[in-house]
């Protein structure tokens, strides 16, 4: 299992922490510190063992109000960042790592 720890800017939650599968490609586990906690479990409860993939592609580009991002947007930019570094070969902890 891989462990990412990512920072999300311009949003109310402060931490994301997010469980992959050794190869990257399936979300083990999400959880987040602060933000909408409803929401940010019922998030965390939809994207268990889906493809990191998929879910990036999904919540990509959702917006909260005027912040021009979202709890569910820097997510997927964590999955973007982490895919990245694990298709080049880098440990993904360190290339989300804000």
């Amino acid at each position: 299992m891989q462990h990412i720890d990512f920072k999300p800017r311009r949003v109310c939650s402060q931490m994301i922490h997010i469980d992959l599968s050794d190869d990257g490609k399936t979300i083990e586990q999400v959880t987040f510190d602060g933000g909408c906690s409803g929401n940010l479990s019922a998030i965390s409860k939809l994207v268990a063992g889906r493809p990191t993939a998929e879910i990036a592609e999904i919540l990509k580009g959702n917006t909260c109000g005027p912040r021009g991002t979202s709890c569910a947007d820097q997510f997927s930019q964590a999955l973007l960042q982490a895919m990245e570094a694990i298709q080049a070969g880098n440990d993904p902890s360190a290339a989300v790592a804000n």
